[in-house]
């Protein structure tokens, strides 16, 4: 199952269209005016179902999970030299792959994959395609690139 994952052209905050492959809007995400990021995820129906949070006044970034109200896991910068390494607490999953380019894998602890990213060049704006394998995974695998998207753009923002 593939999602498409397309920030909004002009926004104040971060806000983010979610399509599938039908090219349908399956989820929307509105950032919201906080201290440090905070993305609510909504339905096509509009129910918030998850947001992604970071935490602030920790020395690496550092992003909460939320299922509704309840706390899923997190995703944390790790210290790392040239290239980005990020420590998932969130299902045993990690992750794997070229995060400067932006094309890596999300992995269960046995190894099987999860999802593949990758960032579509040539956008104006950010645009990803998330192929996730089994659709049980789809939100949770939707936060971890929207957790580590608003860590890159604190970082070079």
């Amino acid at each position: 199952m593939k999602l498409l994952f397309k920030q909004r052209f002009f926004s104040w905050f971060d806000s983010y269209d979610i399509y599938n492959e039908a090219g349908e809007i399956v989820y929307t995400v509105k950032g919201q005016l906080a201290w440090g990021h905070c993305l609510k995820i909504f339905d096509a129906a509009g129910e918030e179902i998850g947001t992604v949070k970071e935490r602030v006044l920790t020395f690496l970034p550092k992003f909460e999970i939320y299922l509704g109200q309840e706390y899923v896991g997190c995703i944390s910068k790790e210290f790392s030299f040239l290239k980005p390494k990020y420590q998932i607490d969130c299902n045993g999953w990690r992750m794997e792959g070229n995060f400067m380019e932006w094309d890596y894998s999300i992995l269960s602890e046995a190894g099987h994959k999860i999802a593949d990213v990758s960032k579509q060049l040539w956008n104006l704006t950010d645009t990803y395609s998330i192929d996730v394998y089994r659709s049980e995974d789809q939100l949770c695998c939707l936060m971890l690139v929207l957790a580590i998207d608003a860590e890159k753009c604190s970082r070079n923002g």
